[in-house]
């Protein structure tokens, strides 16, 4: 099993998780949480499910040179789609200050794809 066919699993896995997510809050968020914390939200869903494709298509391009690029957005999956999430729903500022750090984890990620597609 070759490395990069863990980034397909791994983006299917979280592009599953994206669309699940993003149903929970258009369904079960909708009379719960504010109108701006639902769009935050939904921010947080955009940004997952964008990034899912982005790390399946690495892994299907199959360029051992972008995994570390993968691994970003993965990063940043987790510490912007998922503060983004958590801070819809508590409202709890502190977890709003991870986000960036994961925002910073994607463009890292799009620099890398980048300057390794530009060697390849």
């Amino acid at each position: 099993m070759s490395p990069l066919n863990n980034w397909i699993r791994i983006g299917a896995i979280s592009g599953f998780l994206a669309v699940a997510l993003g149903a929970f809050g258009a369904h079960g968020l909708k009379n719960i949480v504010t109108p701006e914390m639902l769009e935050t939200y939904r921010t947080g869903v955009l940004y997952h499910l964008i990034h899912s494709v982005v790390i399946l298509a690495i892994g299907f391009y199959g360029n051992e040179r972008l995994k570390i690029a993968a691994l970003f957005f993965l990063l940043g999956i987790i510490l912007f789609s998922f503060s983004l999430y958590a801070y819809s729903v508590t409202g709890m500022k502190a977890l709003a200050m991870i986000t960036p750090v994961g925002g910073v984890s994607f463009l890292i990620g799009w620099v890398l794809t980048a300057v390794r597609a530009k060697r390849a």
